[in-house]
């Protein structure tokens, strides 16, 4: 990669100053008469070597120059100390014809060649609403699982669900009640638990009777749930592109966790109030309990569970873990427990944990006890039945792809630690910052390919422009962006860089004509026009969404 290539000589160039530099920030400028790649590495360390950043840069800029770098044809200083980088014709011609060669792998790097990864996310609750809350922690699973694939790494997708506790009593208690739908039999258990002392106690009770097995009409009520609310779960991933290799279930992982902390007390664990608890306080963080004084496992001893688990299933070399931010503090005692417990210590290293923000309606934050949820399939079907009145391709396939790019886009735009405010006019827009907009793109650049066709022009490389279209050059940066937020677990640094990449298209598209038959230019716009498809196609991929051909 040529951003890596200026780096290192950057650096080498450094350390004949004396500077011995392990981190260089090479960027690009925002106008193109500045560079396609800069740093301020003079500006950083002028005043380790004695001299001015502008002395430092224009002597940087001779030493550079004497390096060979064959993508880089001008080296140059500038403004108060930056050194500037011009690549070359032949570079973006090359890389064009890159992107039309490798079509399904422009982008793949090898930071992650030869690792085993699982990935946890999604984790939705049986007997619960799989609701838009499930769909953010799905749609950055599944867009962090296809980063790593496309750097190397074999992955694995894990789900984690909830099928006994005390959610689970409230629904079966609630489905007794007359609860048709898990979501209202819950809000009706939930409701019950909080405002009636004898319900308490049957609920408490019923989630004994659940784990213990003991009573047939309870166990045919739960089994009956339990299926459909799997199958119902089955089907919403079938709509959103996942396909899981493990599920993993609390009523395994339960037993597996109550073992290893009753093998370990007295030694991490201890007895308090007859519930078992790990103390926290003694490395900074705080107690928790890990057995209810019931001898009933929670969520911390069911994790125990899972992680030994996981560990007999697939032997990775990083385990990642997304969940929502609200359990943070608790998955910090966890991980501090588990690297305490000779037989995990090794698996909780491997842990990488990526908490997500909320995804929130504009009342507010969605609730699951007061009903006030909106269900991931209602939500769809809303989006759906918008396009199908607004929009004037009817495809079914069409239109569910791009409802799903649009709730998935307006997760992945944003850094997943923040909050997001589902905005359902913005989501939709074929014009603004959102997933229907470049799927539009993507359409509207094969719709100039299928032009192209009919009037007999063949895309070609063999007749550039005299200087690099910026549009090339916005499409050389793809491959970086990739690596960049594979490392950093963030694919909102690609989502941002699709919707540039869109923009600088249309942009194109509007201040030339890019189909004429009598044009000698028509072929090369045609080449770089599909290039830029199939990066946006291949981008798209990436974060888990289509890109139909036609809208």
């Amino acid at each position: 990669m040529v951003r890596t290539e200026i780096e290192l000589a950057v650096k080498n160039v450094l350390s004949t100053f004396g500077v011995e530099s392990t981190e260089v920030l090479i960027e690009h400028p925002a106008d193109p008469a500045f560079g396609d790649y800069a740093t301020n590495a003079a500006i950083v360390h002028a005043k380790k070597v004695g001299k001015s950043p502008q002395v430092l840069a224009g002597e940087l800029v001779e030493k550079l120059s004497t390096v060979n770098i064959p993508e880089v044809e001008k080296i140059e200083a500038a403004g108060v100390g930056f050194v500037n980088f011009f690549l070359s014709r032949e570079y973006f011609t090359k890389n064009t014809q890159e992107i039309l060669s490798h079509r399904e792998t422009y982008g793949n790097n090898a930071i992650l060649a030869e690792k085993k990864v699982m990935v946890e996310y999604t984790d939705p609750n049986p007997f619960k609403e799989f609701h838009i809350g499930h769909l953010m922690s799905n749609a950055i699973g599944e867009s962090i699982s296809r980063l790593i694939e496309a750097s190397g790494a074999e992955v694995k997708r894990a789900n984690y669900q909830g099928d006994v506790g005390m959610h689970v009593a409230k629904a079966v208690w609630g489905m007794r009640a007359g609860g048709k739908e898990f979501g209202q039999a819950y809000a009706r258990g939930a409701h019950a638990y909080e405002e009636n002392e004898q319900a308490k106690k049957e609920i408490s009770e019923l989630n004994k009777t659940i784990y213990a097995k003991d009573d047939s009409s309870v166990n045919e009520l739960y089994e009956r749930g339990r299926k459909e609310s799997l199958e119902k779960f089955e089907a919403i991933y079938q709509r959103l592109g996942t396909k899981f290799d493990f599920n993993f279930f609390e009523s395994e992982t339960g037993p597996v966790g109550v073992d290893l902390v009753r093998k370990h007390l007295g030694k991490i664990f201890e007895e308090s109030e007859g519930a078992i608890v790990f103390r926290g306080e003694r490395i900074g963080l705080h107690t928790r309990v890990f057995i209810t004084k019931e001898g009933l496992p929670i969520y911390e001893s069911k994790e125990l569970g899972l992680a030994k688990l996981k560990q007999e299933k697939y032997k990775a070399d990083v385990s990642v873990v997304i969940t929502g931010n609200e359990v943070t503090d608790y998955f910090k005692v966890v991980l501090a427990a588990m690297k305490e417990i000779p037989e995990l210590a090794a698996e909780a290293e491997k842990i990488v944990h990526i908490p997500h923000g909320m995804l929130r309606l504009p009342s507010g934050k969605m609730s699951s006890r007061t009903g006030d949820v909106i269900s991931a399939e209602s939500l769809l079907s809303q989006i759906e039945t918008h396009l199908k009145e607004t929009f004037d391709n009817k495809d079914k396939k069409t239109i569910e792809e791009i409802a799903v790019a649009a709730i998935k886009y307006s997760v992945l735009k944003q850094e997943s630690s923040k909050d997001i405010t589902f905005d359902f006019d913005t989501s939709i827009s074929f014009t603004g910052d959102s997933g229907p907009y470049l799927e539009y793109t993507h359409a509207r650049c094969r719709s100039i390919l299928g032009k192209a066709s009919e009037e007999g022009i063949v895309p070609s490389l063999e007749n550039p422009a005299d200087r690099a279209l910026q549009i090339e050059r916005k499409l050389s940066h793809f491959p970086e962006v990739v690596e960049r937020a594979t490392r950093a677990y963030a694919p909102h640094y690609l989502a941002t860089y699709l919707y540039e990449l869109a923009g600088e298209f249309n942009t194109f598209y509007n201040s030339i004509v890019i189909v004429k038959k009598d044009d000698p230019e028509s072929p090369y716009k045609c080449a770089v026009t599909d290039a830029a498809a199939t990066v946006l196609s291949r981008g798209l991929n990436l974060l888990g969404i289509a890109a139909p051909e036609r809208m």
